[in-house]
């Protein structure tokens, strides 16, 4: 294979070096920022042997390569861009600066929760399997002391991430807003310290209460168990840091900093902040909370079926906000289910294209992207294959309708978020059977109706001379 002369056809398509303002690759895809999207030749740009799909995602042009060549190709390209290669990261901060506010809201959000997932894909895990063991215990299946050491560890072990989830929310969107982590872990401590009532004994009623200005009282109950809060805390107490380390002088900053910025933010939560924004959340939890649990699953319906939109729009990071928000409220979340079934029906309607295509160069692409999005790596069957062909995107989008449905029916619930598609079942080890009916009935919705409606466009339909059959890769690298 010629990388160079691949490396300039794409070059070309996008409007030539001019038009190109950072360049970067993931092991599958050659990641772009483009500086006029109108100036690329898209059709020109799919047609490129080398290529195997197209899309744009968190203002990132992705051309999707596959491993083992993107990275060749990438070092020719960069050579005849005449520009220096990006990190990924550095690649990300270019894209977000061309984003509106909201984009950049949900980014931020994302890059906050993104390094606590494995800790609550863990605890959640091991809560599955705990809740899983102690059934089979309760109805004679296993002979299983739940009483015993081991099972006890396991037991603290799996709620510890969910029990200080301030602390680590506090650590992580500091570090994000700019702030020291360090002091946001210490706002984290304060929303739970142990002499503070318990948030959840609140329903037995406050314990004591503070009059601020004799306007409105301020009941002393910690945090447990809230999201936004926090965030907001560490937002606050990032920007005043910042700020007083460029007013302060250095002999004192040492001091002087730490000390006003928590006094400043630690009032500011229980006076304003905690209170206004736990009340807006419980009301947004809750509100979520009765649009799913709708009579035969209306609301999952609904949701299940805009989901996979919301993803081509870039907001669907904001949902682990409600995927924890569940978890703290009622010990499992009923949206990851509802997320989990959208994927595995855009996956099931991107295979059905895979098996129906006789384009050699559109099965290379549609095999590994189905597979990838029913391991929860969504955009390259989302973006590559079914929102290029609209049809399939249309029956993935009701295979997930149906398949969200199904779940609020049978009150499916994951023990943690972070994972979605074939590996969720671990989340789910309570009620497995639940899960993989939920899964079957949105997978097998999405196959039928793209394989028997979704598969007479001209590029699935006829098999091109100039296609070359390329071995399948797996896209299952973490997408932006």
């Amino acid at each position: 294979m010629d990388y160079r002369k691949s490396a300039k056809e794409i070059l070309e398509a996008i409007g030539g070096k001019e038009n190109l303002a950072s360049a970067a690759h993931c092991s599958t895809r050659l990641r772009l920022i483009i500086g006029d999207n109108s100036k690329i030749d898209q059709e020109t740009l799919e047609n490129i042997d080398v290529v195997k799909g197209v899309f744009e995602s968190a203002g990132q042009l992705q051309i999707i390569i596959g491993g083992g060549t993107v990275n060749k190709v990438y070092n020719e390209f960069i050579v005849l861009a005449d520009i220096e290669g990006s990190s990924k990261d550095e690649l990300k901060e270019a894209a977000a600066k061309k984003q509106n506010v909201f984009k950049r809201l949900i980014k931020t959000l994302g890059d906050v929760f993104v390094p606590i997932l494995p800790a609550i894909v863990a605890g959640g895990l091991i809560m599955g399997i705990m809740e899983a063991l102690n059934f089979m215990s309760s109805n004679g299946m296993l002979s299983l002391s739940t009483d015993g050491y081991v099972f006890t560890i396991f037991k603290l072990l799996s709620n510890a991430a969910f029990t200080f989830l301030p602390i680590l929310i506090g650590y992580s969107a500091t570090k994000v807003f700019g702030g020291n982590p360090y002091l946001g872990a210490v706002i984290g401590m304060f929303l739970i310290h142990p002499d503070l009532q318990n948030a959840w004994t609140i329903s037995a009623g406050y314990e004591r209460t503070f009059s601020i200005f004799g306007l409105y009282d301020v009941p002393m109950v910690g945090y447990q168990g809230h999201v936004i809060p926090i965030i907001i805390a560490s937002f606050i107490l990032a920007k005043l840091e910042k700020k007083l380390h460029k007013i302060v002088p250095d002999v004192i900053d040492m001091f002087v900093t730490p000390l006003v910025s928590l006094t400043i933010t630690a009032f500011s939560v229980y006076t304003f902040i905690g209170p206004v924004f736990s009340a807006f959340e419980n009301g947004l939890i809750t509100g979520v909370q009765n649009l799913i649990m709708l009579p035969f699953g209306i609301g999952s319906f609904i949701m299940g079926g805009l989901y996979s939109t919301t993803v081509v729009g870039g907001i669907h990071h904001m949902y682990t906000v409600i995927d924890i928000g569940q978890l703290a409220k009622y010990g499992v979340t009923y949206w990851l289910p509802l997320a989990s079934a959208a994927n595995m029906a855009q996956g099931a309607a991107c295979l059905a294209v895979a098996i129906k295509s006789k384009n050699n160069k559109m099965r290379s692409m549609a095999y590994p992207s189905a597979l990838s999005c029913m391991l929860g790596i969504t955009e390259p069957a989302i973006f590559g294959v079914n929102l290029r062909l609209i049809k399939p995107f249309i029956f993935g989008s009701i295979g997930g309708a149906c398949g969200a449905m199904v779940c609020s029916i049978l009150n499916l619930g994951a023990t943690a978020t972070g994972v979605t598609g074939i590996f969720a079942i671990l989340l789910t080890l309570n009620h497995p059977v639940k899960y993989i009916i939920s899964m079957s009935v949105a997978m097998a919705v999405a196959f039928v109706l793209t394989f028997l409606f979704g598969t007479n466009s001209s590029e699935i339909k006829n098999a091109k001379k100039s296609d070359k059959t390329e071995k399948s890769e797996e896209l299952i690298d973490a997408s932006v």
